[in-house]
């Protein structure tokens, strides 16, 4: 019996896809994100054990309200592509009724090792859509936000493209780090070598993960920055998109 390390559960979410989804957040991430909203989510191996079939027999009860909203079933994270074996087994039983299978995910592990190649595809096979964190578009600027590089966040979304897995783009706009025209121009003319971007959403950065944060021991680095303004989360918008014609946020 197949199971995950997960962190948390939302049954009724509405911003992790389309429609109504059950999410299931799960345990362990490589990144150190800044803004992160769920650092108890970052150890890997902690969370609670859960099987496949646990989580299946809770997520049926929800599918009338799946369907009628054209919604289905997210794993987040943490970091899901951590949990490759656990990920798979839970989209084939998905699929096996009939579910909507989405992965929100910041690629931060993603890596050419043929073992994991091998486990990705299979999943991909059972994947409708891949909701990706691009946090930053500059390499240097990543390393200080994030701790690692996006040079294999950025082969990602690539092999994603190769797969023609449709892929929803999501940027936290963090004012004077992530929001400068520069970068989003720059981030902006990379999606927009991606044929499979059917969205990209803007998210606007906030502290309610600072309680978190303390609860945690752990010193919030952002706890000066204030959200950014409706007009600068458009504007920031309008610069990653301004090349296609993709859904608004």
């Amino acid at each position: 019996m197949i199971s995950g390390n997960i962190h948390s559960i939302e049954t009724c979410g509405t911003v992790d896809g389309p429609g109504l989804r059950y999410v299931v957040f799960t345990q362990g991430c490589l990144l150190r994100c800044q803004f992160c909203h769920n650092a108890d989510t970052w150890k890997i191996g902690a969370g609670k054990e859960m099987s496949v079939d646990q989580l299946i027999k809770d997520i049926k009860t929800y599918i009338p309200f799946m369907r009628a909203s054209g919604g289905g079933v997210t794993v987040s994270g943490g970091e899901p592509l951590l949990q490759l074996d656990f990920l798979l087994e839970m989209f084939k039983s998905c699929k096996k009724n009939g579910i909507h299978t989405t992965i929100d995910t910041s690629g931060g592990c993603f890596c050419t090792d043929p073992n994991f190649l091998s486990k990705l595809d299979q999943v991909l096979e059972y994947t409708d859509l891949v909701l990706l964190d691009l946090k930053h578009f500059d390499e240097k600027k990543h390393i200080k936000l994030t701790g690692k590089s996006n040079v294999q966040i950025k082969s990602f979304a690539k092999y994603l493209e190769s797969k023609n897995i449709s892929v929803w783009i999501r940027h936290v706009l963090v004012p004077g780090i992530t929001d400068s025209k520069e970068d989003l121009i720059n981030l902006g003319g990379f999606i927009d070598t991606l044929s499979n971007v059917e969205k990209v959403e803007i998210l606007p950065y906030h502290q309610l993960g600072v309680y978190k944060w303390e609860a945690l021991g752990l010193k919030y680095p952002l706890k000066d920055i204030q959200p950014p303004s409706e007009e600068s989360v458009n504007y920031a918008y309008q610069l990653l998109t301004q090349r296609n014609e993709l859904q608004p946020c």
